[in-house]
């Protein structure tokens, strides 16, 4: 072999156990400590025959159709969001109108919204509601949440005279205008992730908040609640979760109830 090539291999392997030697140094396995020891699930009362029915009515696999209101081409943008919640006060009377009645200053707020507050032509004047001051209709909110490649309607307005939130979601089938979620609670954040709706609120536990996720199931035809969990926080503070009011029921189903999962 020329002397040269003995030269340059005499240095290529110089530096390969240099590099060697460096690797090992810096990259070395380290110990992550002892591993807990696995337990498996434990079945409880596998003699406990099984319930064939909820014990409570969650009200979450229902829809209902809105009745009077049309929009051409079947555009939601053109929906006037006053014009829904007028629509669900007088479907409802019962929790709306009324000197007893449960939401009964949300009625009388409603004055202040005007004959029309479409948001396509009347944006909000404060960031939050459709058209300002005492008005309690919140800014609406788009997005194909059914995955018909349509935008979908989601609204909120607050329900007075407490401190909760009624958000809804309206979708257009066949011409009708139709609410495909309803979630009435305190409210700190809405959010929309794909097909879902996410809403905080507040717990009695400090540092910790209730996270409910509303999610379209393309079978049943409505978002149904598929989460519900406490979630730590970590920022220490107590915030106090309100009881809810006592309401009656707001919908009929659209669907039959046997649609619930």
């Amino acid at each position: 072999m020329p002397p040269r090539r003995l030269v340059l291999a005499a240095l290529t392997v110089a530096l390969v156990l240099v590099s060697a030697v460096g690797c090992g140094d810096g990259g070395e396995l380290l110990g992550a400590g002892a591993t807990p020891t696995a337990t498996g699930p434990d079945r409880l009362w596998p003699g406990l025959r099984p319930a064939s029915s909820p014990a409570w009515d969650y009200e979450d696999g229902e829809s209902e159709l809105v009745r009077g209101i049309t929009a051409p081409g079947d555009d939601i943008h053109k929906v006037d969001p006053v014009a829904v919640v007028r629509a669900e006060i007088s479907r409802h009377p019962g929790a709306y109108t009324g000197a007893k009645a449960t939401y009964r200053e949300t009625v009388r707020r409603m004055d202040d919204c005007g004959e029309s507050a479409t948001t396509d032509s009347r944006p909000a004047t404060d960031g939050e509601t459709v058209a300002g001051g005492r008005c309690p209709v919140l800014k609406t909110y788009y997005r194909d949440l059914t995955g018909d490649g349509r935008d979908d309607l989601t609204l909120g307005f607050r329900l007075l005279p407490g401190n909760q939130t009624a958000v809804r979601v309206y979708t257009f089938r066949s011409g009708r205008l139709v609410q495909v979620m309803s979630n009435d609670d305190a409210v700190t954040g809405v959010e929309l992730a794909g097909r879902s709706v996410i809403i905080r609120s507040p717990s009695d536990i400090p540092a910790y908040e209730y996270r409910f996720q509303w999610t379209w199931d393309p079978e049943q035809r409505l978002m149904l609640l598929t989460h519900d969990e406490m979630l730590r926080t970590g920022d220490g503070k107590h915030s106090k979760r309100p009881s809810p009011t006592a309401a009656p029921s707001l919908s009929p189903s659209l669907s039959p109830s046997a649609s619930t999962p």
